[in-house]
């Protein structure tokens, strides 16, 4: 039986203004993990991946303010909210986060032998030098990572190495959980995929339990999560299998997002481009029932007034009211996307046909690193 990892449930968390206004990026989300799994994180900008991430981590600031919820990590509940005192001991040893432009943390006047002592000092006052340099090189060596890192001044690491060394030195507590808020993001694809298979490394020899890994990059997503969530406009509308996720979304949104995959290849420059009708909603006035009925090409009248329903369970569920009336059935992409951009593309309209308008409404998406109408690659892409 496999054994839970997080249950976080009911999360709210809010951005106040100047002016005294809040604005929910988080509202009312429960996310569940099991040991040894990778939940990925999927959305816009704006969705609130990030604002989740720092929820799960306990690095919340002003003007950030988690107003709710419960947060329980290998058995250890925490009640969260404005007056909640979280334990020292939690951040770091329980929870740890591996926050976005994460390799340029390390300071430019220290060698990382310095940065790791500061760390492990920070969560240990009791800790020798020599102690955090020897744990931190045992930990170098069992990743198959060269020790002389150690003795190094972050210009003279690439890229790809400092964002991997800044990953170990965040997990040298051996958290439970880690939240690795967009860690490829500044990396070429052969430093994505070095970054990853130590991720997956670590896993392995369970230095950590489970990780959030939280990304704009749908087809990286795919490679690195066992279960992907889908996030708009503060809250998740769907969750499953990564595989079923990008094959089959049973979410509009979901749909459209997964199949909004580009590659600058000149083979696709003059074909049609396929994108989700309208923006994001303004959070300080999200819109009633469905946050995303107003983009929507599928919605019911009940979409616009009522919350969308919870089809499925806690690891596998859309919340969505044409999943409920469709089940089995695939999301009718053409109604849930739009191709036309014409004005946004200097290349113009493409006079031939696109394959897309050659398939039937209710084929469905195609699997990922494949939109409507056009084969993808799915190596370091973003959407």
């Amino acid at each position: 039986m496999t054994n839970r990892l997080l249950n976080a449930e009911n999360l709210r968390a809010a951005y106040r203004t100047p002016d005294g206004k809040q604005v929910f990026a988080v509202d009312d989300i429960s996310v569940y993990i099991n040991e040894g799994e990778v939940l990925g994180v999927a959305g816009e900008s704006g969705s609130g991946k990030s604002t989740l991430g720092a929820i799960l981590s306990l690095t919340t600031r002003p003007p950030l303010y988690v107003e709710s919820g419960t947060l329980e990590i290998d058995g250890k509940r925490q009640e969260l909210g404005e007056r909640s005192k979280i334990p020292r001991t939690w951040r770091g040893s329980v929870v740890s986060l591996l926050p976005q432009g994460a390799m340029n943390s390390i300071s430019p006047t220290q060698r990382v032998r310095d940065l790791v002592f500061d760390v492990m000092r920070a969560h240990d006052r009791s800790i020798k030098r020599d102690e955090a340099l020897d744990r931190a090189r045992d930990r170098l060596k069992s990743l198959d990572l060269p020790v002389r890192v150690l003795d190094s001044y972050p210009h003279q690491l690439s890229g790809g190495m400092k964002q991997r060394t800044v990953t170990i030195i965040s997990t040298l507590l051996n958290p439970r959980l880690l939240i690795a808020d967009e860690p490829t993001s500044a990396l070429d694809v052969s430093s994505q995929k070095a970054l990853i298979d130590m991720l997956l490394q670590m896993l392995e020899q369970k230095i950590m339990s489970g990780v959030v890994f939280i990304t704009h990059d749908l087809p990286v997503l795919r490679t690195v999560s066992d279960r992907i969530a889908i996030m708009y406009a503060g809250k998740i509308v769907e969750v499953g299998d990564a595989e079923e996720i990008t094959e089959r979304p049973r979410h509009p949104y979901a749909a459209a997002l997964l199949s909004a995959v580009l590659v600058p290849e000149p083979r696709y420059r003059e074909m049609r481009v396929f994108g989700i009708p309208g923006s994001p909603p303004n959070l300080l006035n999200p819109p009633s029932g469905c946050r995303f009925h107003p983009r929507c090409g599928v919605s019911y009248p009940e979409c616009e007034t009522e919350a969308p329903p919870h089809v499925g369970d806690e690891l596998r569920f859309s919340k969505c009211f044409w999943a409920k009336k469709h089940p089995g059935e695939s999301v009718p992409l053409k109604a849930v996307t739009s191709d036309r951009l014409e004005e946004a593309d200097p290349i113009g309209h493409d006079p031939r046909p696109a394959e897309s308008e050659q398939h039937d409404d209710m084929d469905g998406p195609a699997p990922a690193g494949r939109a409507e109408g056009r084969e993808v690659s799915t190596g370091g892409v973003s959407a």
